[in-house]
């Protein structure tokens, strides 16, 4: 049996003022350190012991595997960071307010920009100084799509899938249980390959922050089943705070 858990890191501050994210570098709200702490608490009474972990180049999610960690007690075990785990770029609609923007531009064409499948958002020039490219994080990376100015869902997936295969699933096999931190499109992008999820069943899909999924696999690698580590009233209404962002 291998276990898998993915966390979508916990709130940021500009997930609590309602702002596209994307690639910016923001920090956890003092509701996002809480539930950093109160997964690893739950993960520690369920019995999970992490051989590696992996999370993203963004500070929302590498505190919040570190919270995590620090609960278990289990600081010391490897962790890899990729850019192939960030969130989806929003384009120049990150830093922008979600109702805002729907009072702007409507709530079809916004809820296209930030979940339909292959509808990317406006993109941030190159010379502007969000881009990735000016960014010293990613300034020496010469993969595609390593730079982007905007994504849709499936650049996220084009990204992650091959890293999935190339590195998590490998690392899953030999150590049997790992966590993955990360970001809402990122982990959905790794969830739609994994439970085969069609390009338009995606759009639906509602992963709250700081929440546990955990996804089990038979010797041969084949999903067993998914669940996440909460109650279904808590999950139902955190579900619901994630699809009501662009409603006042």
């Amino acid at each position: 049996m291998y276990k898998l858990v993915l966390i979508r890191h916990g709130q940021s501050t500009w997930n609590l003022e309602n702002l596209f994210t994307g690639w910016t570098d923001v920090d956890l709200s003092e509701r996002g350190v809480k539930e950093g702490k109160e997964a690893g608490k739950n993960l520690k009474e369920a019995g999970f012991n992490f051989k590696f972990a992996y999370t993203s180049y963004l500070k929302r999610a590498i505190k919040t595997l570190n919270y995590v960690l620090e609960e278990m007690d289990l600081m010391w075990i490897p962790v890899e960071k990729t850019w192939r785990l960030n969130e989806k770029h929003y384009g120049t609609l990150q830093g922008l307010n979600k109702v805002e923007m729907v009072e702007k531009y409507g709530s079809e064409q916004v809820l296209q920009w930030r979940r339909s499948y292959d509808v990317r958002p406006p993109a941030i020039p190159e010379e502007d100084p969000r881009h990735p490219k000016n960014d010293q994080r990613y300034a020496h990376l010469t993969e595609a799509g390593s730079q982007p100015g905007t994504e849709a869902l499936i650049d996220t997936v084009d990204r992650i899938v091959p890293y999935w295969e190339s590195d998590i699933k490998p690392t899953l096999i030999k150590y049997k249980e790992i966590v993955v931190a990360a970001h809402g499109n990122s982990l959905r992008g790794i969830i739609k390959h994994l439970k085969n999820i069609s390009d338009t069943d995606i759009v639906s899909l509602n992963l709250p922050t700081g929440i546990p999924y955990v996804f089990e696999f038979d010797d041969q690698m084949n999903l067993v089943k998914d669940y996440f580590l909460a109650d279904e009233e808590t999950l139902r209404q955190l579900m619901e705070e994630v699809a009501n962002q662009t409603k006042k």
